[in-house]
């Protein structure tokens, strides 16, 4: 966008016309003498054509004291929120279609993309870390601004891409350790699962000790349906997919770490856990932006001072002999 940092300096564009009155009122009081001298003619012609150019130099030095500049793009600046780790179970369950998606049967992990995805837009001003766990822990995404890059990191992870096993420990000891290398900060961790931890190389409830402990605050979610139909060589077959749910280590985690246990049911129960997350765990700041600025000022006045230096040009001898002898020197 386009604007003056000065604009209350166009007043001056009139300036000119007091003076121009003034010389006028001084002039009036002379006798004139009539003539019909071509010379006088061209040069009285000269003279208005001149006006023309001195009117257009001040119009682009005025502009020019404007200071004219254009605006980009806001940009958001860096503001002191949380640090937030977000912690995904990649194990093979989290292939069981028992979700629902815009009507349709989803996995769930498609159902945990869609709506942490949403979740991590949605924290302004927070750092975001990504955890991905199955037999082992990885870090996907260290704590960054930069969320857009971490929901894509978690759009491309894929179900068995660091094993079929559940290594909650390890989620909640990778999260400490990343928490430990930031100072001053609220230190929350976002833990979900569908499982039981049944790998990696520490106990849930002895990582979960450590985290109390580094005053990192916890929240557990379980995910996935009570009942599910299964269609069997007996006919239809109704079944519990979350049979394998250790709810009570999950409480146990949450409640050691000033947190809260969730259970997600359906889709829309994961939604809501997330909006009631961002009740408990409000963004600190509000997002303060800038919009980049750059100065113009130095193409009006350029062509200002381009304008001035023809005019000059066009009044030495060489060219006024050029005019006088029909263009031939």
């Amino acid at each position: 966008m386009l604007t003056l940092a000065w604009p209350w300096l166009l007043i001056l564009l009139p300036l000119p016309l007091l003076f121009q009155k003034q010389h006028k009122q001084e002039v009036a009081g002379h006798l004139k003498l009539p003539t019909t001298s071509t010379t006088q003619l061209v040069g009285t012609i000269h003279t208005k054509f001149s006006k023309r150019w001195y009117w257009l130099m001040w119009l682009l030095l005025v502009l020019a004291i404007a200071r004219p500049q254009w605006l980009g793009e806001p940009i958001e600046l860096p503001s002191k929120g949380r640090d937030l780790m977000v912690a995904v179970d990649l194990s093979g369950s989290m292939q069981i279609e028992d979700m629902v998606l815009n009507n349709q049967t989803v996995d769930r992990f498609t159902m945990i993309q869609k709506v942490v995805s949403d979740f991590i837009d949605r924290r302004k001003g927070d750092r975001i870390g990504l955890i991905l766990f199955a037999d082992h822990a990885y870090l996907q995404a260290p704590l960054t601004l930069d969320r857009r890059s971490v929901a894509q990191f978690l759009k491309e992870a894929e179900i068995g891409l660091v094993g079929k096993q559940t290594a909650i420990g390890e989620a909640i000891g990778l999260a400490v350790k990343r928490f430990d290398k930031v100072k001053q900060s609220n230190r929350v961790l976002v833990l979900l699962t569908d499982g039981s931890n049944n790998a990696g190389v520490i106990e849930p409830i002895a990582a979960a000790k450590i985290a109390a402990e580094r005053g990192i605050t916890i929240y557990t979610i379980g995910v996935g349906a009570d009942v599910m139909e299964q269609r069997t060589f007996f006919g239809r077959q109704r079944v519990n997919p979350s049979m394998d749910l250790d709810e009570n280590t999950l409480e146990q985690i949450a409640k050691m770490t000033h947190g809260k246990y969730f259970r997600a049911k359906d889709g829309q129960q994961l939604e809501n856990i997330y909006q009631d997350i961002d009740k408990l765990e409000p963004v600190a700041r509000n997002q303060q932006t800038y919009r980049p600025r750059s100065e113009l000022f130095y193409w009006p006045l350029g062509l200002m001072l381009l304008i001035n230096i023809l005019l000059s040009l066009a009044k030495l001898p060489i060219f006024n002999r050029f005019k006088t002898s029909g263009g031939q020197l």
